[in-house]
C-alpha cells in the first residue's frame, strides 16, 4: 500500500541496489497477501471438513486475523520505526514473515503427525459449538496473523524507501509505479502458485496437507536469503526516523471531517478487494457444485483450475490498471474515484442479476485507481499535519479482515454466495459518496492551518 514519508538524500549518490531491494519486498508484500488468500478453500477441504454450515465463516478468518495485525501491530511498527529507524524495520518486519513461514508449517506437520503417523489424534482436535475443528487450523491462523504482522512493518518502511531511493531517469512517482506493478504481478501470479504448484491442480476435494510441507519450506530460505541481502546492503539513511510525534491525534487529524471519512473509505475499498479477490474462488467452486451434484472428479478439478486462472486475472486487471495509471494524471482523483466506485457497482450488479462470476474479475481493473485516489484525497489539506493523517489512514486497513468475515458469515447464514454481494455493492456506493461530496476539506474552526 502506499505511503509517504519526507525525507533528506545527496542526490549525487545512486540507489539502485537499494531500489531493487525494495521492489523485491513490494513484491513480496503482495505475494504474501495473495497467497493468504488463497488458501482459503484448500483450508476448507482439508482443516475444515468438518465444519459443517460455519466453514466459510471459519475459512474467512484468514482474512479477518491477516488485516486485524495491520490494526493492532499498527502502532508497535510505529514506535518501533521511531526508535530504530526503517531498515531495523525492514528487517524486523522480513523476520515475521519468515517466522509466519515456520508456523504454517507446523500447522501442516502437526495434522499430519495425528492423522497419518501414529499421532494422539486427541491432541489435533477440539470441538466447538458441535463443530470439529483441528488444532492445526488454529496454528495456521496463528501464522496468518503473524504475516500480517511482518508486512505491517514492511508496509511501514517500503514506501518510504522506494521514493528516496534515487535512480537516474527515474523520479518517485516512476519509481513508485515500478514497484506498484511489481506488486501487482506477484498477486497475479499467487492464484496459480497456489492452485498448481502446491495443490498440483487436483480437485479441492482431495487436496492433502502434505502438499504444503515442501513450498513452505522452500519459502522459508528464500526469505532468509532476502532477510541476508537487505542485511548487508548498505540503505539510504532517512532524517528524523527517530523523532517522537507528540501533537494529540483527537486534537488535530480526527477534527477533519474527510479524513475521517477518508479511514471509512480506505477501509471500505481494502475490504472489497480483498472479498472478491479472495472469496470469488469460494464461491466459484460452491455454485458450481450447487448446480451441478452429480458432477465428475475430473469435472470438479477442471472447474477449480479455471476459477484460479480467473481469480488470477482479477489481480491482472488491477496490474494492468496501475500501469496504466499514468495517463490519468490529467483527470482529478476525486473523478477517477467516483467513475471507478460507480462502474464497479454496476459490474457487481450485473454478476449477480445474470449469476455470473466471471464479470467480476473485470472489476479489478477499476480497483486500481481507488487506494490512490482515497488516499491523496483523505490527506488534501492536512498542511503540517498531512504526516500525522497518513499514517492514522493505515488504520483503516481492518476493512480488509471485516468486510470478508462479514461476507463470508452471510454465505454460511443465507446458504450460498450469491446474496452476499450485495454488501460489496454497498461499500461501492459509500466510496461513491465520498467521490461526490466526503473528501471535499471543511478546515476545523480554531484549528491553526499551520
Amino acid at each position: 500500500m502506499p505511503h509517504t514519508a519526507t525525507t533528506v538524500l545527496q542526490p549525487e549518490k545512486n540507489y539502485l541496489k537499494p531500489f531493487i531491494f525494495m521492489v523485491i519486498l513490494m513484491a513480496l508484500i503482495g505475494f504474501i497477501t495473495g497467497m493468504n488468500q488463497q488458501f482459503q478453500v484448500p483450508l476448507r477441504n482439508t482443516f475444515l471438513a468438518d465444519a459443517g454450515a460455519a466453514e466459510n465463516t471459519l475459512s474467512n478468518l484468514l482474512n479477518f486475523t491477516f488485516f486485524l495485525a495491520y490494526f493492532l501491530i499498527g502502532p508497535f511498527a510505529s514506535r518501533y520505526l521511531n526508535k530504530n529507524g526503517y531498515k531495523a524495520t525492514l528487517l524486523h518486519g522480513i523476520a515475521l514473515v519468515s517466522v509466519s513461514m515456520c508456523i504454517f508449517e507446523a500447522s501442516a506437520l502437526l495434522y499430519m503427525w495425528c492423522a497419518d503417523y501414529g499421532g494422539p489424534a486427541a491432541l489435533n482436535s477440539l470441538s466447538l459449538g458441535g463443530i470439529s475443528l483441528p488444532l492445526s487450523f488454529f496454528v495456521f491462523i496463528a501464522g496468518s496473523f503473524i504475516a500480517g504482522s511482518g508486512l505491517t512493518y514492511l508496509q511501514s518502511s517500503v514506501n518510504p524507501y522506494i521514493v528516496v531511493c534515487q535512480v537516474p531517469h527515474t523520479s518517485g512517482v516512476t519509481r513508485q509505479n515500478i514497484a506498484g506493478v511489481g506488486n501487482s504481478i506477484m498477486t497475479t501470479l499467487t492464484p496459480l502458485f497456489v492452485a498448481h504448484v502446491i495443490f498440483g491442480g487436483k480437485n479441492t476435494d482431495t487436496l492433502q496437507v502434505n502438499a504444503m510441507v515442501i513450498p513452505f519450506i522452500v519459502l522459508f530460505f528464500l526469505i532468509l536469503l532476502l532477510y541476508l541481502g537487505v542485511r548487508m546492503q548498505p540503505l539510504p539513511h532517512l532524517e528524523g526516523t527517530t523523532e517522537k510525534n507528540k501533537v494529540s491525534l483527537a486534537q488535530t487529524v480526527f477534527r477533519y471531517r474527510h479524513l475521517v471519512l477518508g479511514i471509512v473509505a480506505i477501509g471500505v475499498y481494502v475490504g472489497c478487494e480483498v472479498a472478491i479477490g479472495a472469496n470469488i474462488l469460494t464461491a466459484w467452486e460452491d455454485a458450481f457444485k450447487h448446480s451441478n451434484p452429480a458432477a465428475s472428479e475430473s469435472t470438479i478439478k477442471q472447474v477449480y483450475q479455471e476459477a484460479a486462472l480467473w481469480c488470477s486475472f482479477y489481480w491482472l486487471g488491477m496490474l494492468i490498471g496501475r500501469a496504466c495509471s499514468s495517463f490519468l494524471t490529467m483527470i482529478s482523483a476525486h473523478r477517477q474515484l467516483a467513475v471507478a466506485t460507480a462502474i464497479s457497482a454496476i459490474l457487481i450488479a450485473v454478476s449477480m442479476l445474470t449469476k455470473n462470476l466471471k464479470i467480476l474479475v473485470f472489476v479489478g481493473f477499476f480497483h486500481s485507481v481507488m487506494w490512490g485516489a482515497i488516499f491523496s484525497l483523505a490527506i488534501d489539506g492536512l498542511g503540517k499535519y498531512t504526516a500525522l493523517g497518513s499514517g492514522v489512514l493505515l488504520m483503516g486497513l481492518l476493512g480488509g479482515a471485516v468486510l470478508p468475515l462479514l461476507q463470508g458469515i452471510g454465505a454460511d447464514l443465507l446458504g450460498g454466495w450469491h446474496y452476499t454481494w450485495l454488501l460489496i455493492i454497498a461499500g461501492e456506493l459509500y466510496m461513491f459518496y465520498y467521490a461526490i461530496h466526503g473528501y471535499r476539506v471543511i478546515h476545523p474552526k480554531g484549528l491553526p492551518r499551520e
